[in-house]
């Protein structure tokens, strides 16, 4: 009888939870941003919960909207989960790093620091920080650079970030003390990388990590992006409006995989939920009520016009939205609010609403057997697991932990221990073999 499938679950890590106002809620703790016993609690919430993962997003620039949203969490990734490793022992530890704004040995190295010191869980979420004009003159880049270029870029640096990975073989450290040997050379490896963007020679100056390669995660959802992905990703996190929507990216992006040559299980599905749990339904919908009274609509309206690079403001705000054929901004994100809009013929205030409870990803809003019912049919078609975002945190993390994860394990849908040490063991994936060693046997 074959192992039943089950649900990989993430935890969405950032300061006060996801909606954007949510800091202002008095169950929330703003005044904590920069408290690293705050984060901890957070994260040994998830990982006793059995949580496979804590992911955390990043950006590199500052939110516009500082001044009244609360959403972003501006620590740099790697140095925050680094100090998360030290006080969990199962859990991952995806951070996000940007291929544009570094280098391959930079992230080689600080992805394998994170796996060495984490006993093998760190994963890598990678981005290409296109489009993001602050972000370039933070660098001091002014260069106009095509979104194909950023993938093509993207697609080179993880090859050689893997060259890094590998010129290390497993047993190359062999601390003969009696001989004198502390590693073989012979197991240590350069590779003389020269390619469109990038030229490198190697070796890494630190081993071969627990898990070979961290686990690479992407978030593209455009044709180049989502290629890019089934090409080289582990684990994509995909942004899903609807079941039809979620069930068509996830049939799609299976099907790319194995055009890829890869085997369907070789890629997660993730798609971010926003759940809002309640002991009753009206209990559930009393909390998303008391969310939409803390948003400035107003506020939220110059949010949605900087998402859409369009002024909603002269917009009346009880009406659906005119004609949006004329908003020229055609990114996957600005796309997918423009068809929440029209597909669930929402006015301007109420898109303000949906858009600030999840970004654009769906708010389940239910008590725990509602929540876990949702979560059971997108995973029978259209998931392999869900990035739980809270709309507040720590008290919409305790109450997913508390009543929908014994819900799920209660159906035999998560599991109720860590399967392995690694989080590539508990994700079901296969470590990956060494390149250079095969080429140098």
């Amino acid at each position: 009888m074959s192992k039943q499938k089950q649900i990989i679950l993430n935890f969405f890590l950032n300061s006060t939870g996801v909606h954007e106002m949510g800091w202002k809620h008095p169950d929330a703790q703003p005044e904590r941003v920069s408290d690293l016993s705050h984060y901890i609690k957070l994260v040994q919430i998830a990982e006793a919960a059995k949580f496979h993962a804590v992911f955390l997003a990043d950006d590199l620039s500052l939110n516009p909207l500082v001044s009244t949203h609360g959403l972003i969490l501006g620590f740099e990734p790697v140095s925050l989960l680094s100090s998360l490793a030290a006080v969990t022992s199962r859990i991952g530890l995806i951070a996000t790093v940007s291929s544009t704004y570094t280098e391959p040995f930079n992230t080689a190295r600080i992805f394998a620091s994170l796996d060495h010191l984490s006993g093998g869980r760190a994963g890598w979420n990678i981005v290409t920080t296109a489009d993001n004009r602050n972000s370039q003159l933070n660098f001091q880049n002014e260069e106009a650079i095509s979104h194909e270029t950023y993938y093509s870029r993207a697609e080179e640096f993880v090859q050689v970030a893997k060259k890094f990975w590998d010129s290390w073989e497993d047993d190359a450290l062999v601390f003969d003390r009696k001989e004198g040997i502390y590693a073989d050379s012979n197991k240590i490896h350069t590779f003389d990388h020269h390619g469109e963007f990038y030229h490198a020679k190697g070796p890494l100056n630190i081993p071969r990590s627990p898990q070979g390669y961290p686990v690479l995660v992407q978030a593209g959802a455009s044709e180049i992006g989502r290629n890019f992905a089934a090409r080289t990703a582990e684990i994509v996190y995909t942004m899903q409006s609807s079941w039809e929507t979620a069930q068509a990216f996830y049939a799609d992006m299976k099907s790319r995989v194995e055009k890829f040559g890869r085997d369907r299980d070789d890629l997660k599905i993730i798609p971010g939920i926003c759940p809002i749990i309640g002991k009753t339904e009206s209990e559930a919908k009393e909390k998303a009520a008391e969310f939409n009274e803390l948003l400035d609509v107003r506020s939220g309206v110059k949010r949605l016009s900087l998402a859409l690079e369009h002024d909603l403001s002269g917009y009346p705000l009880d009406e659906p939205l005119p004609d949006v054929s004329t908003i020229s901004n055609q990114s996957t994100h600005s796309q997918l609010i423009l068809a929440i809009a029209r597909n669930e013929q929402l006015t301007l205030r109420e898109l303000v609403h949906r858009v600030s409870s999840g970004n654009g990803h769906l708010t389940f809003v239910g008590t725990p057997v509602q929540v876990a019912d949702q979560l059971e049919a997108w995973f029978l078609k259209a998931a392999d697991g869900f990035a739980i975002r809270p709309q507040l945190s720590p008290s919409g993390l305790e109450d997913f932990a508390k009543w929908v994860v014994p819900e799920l394990q209660r159906r035999g849908l998560f599991h109720k221990e860590y399967s392995g040490k690694t989080l590539r063991e508990n994700l079901g994936l296969k470590r990956p073999a060494n390149s250079l060693s095969k080429q140098f046997s």
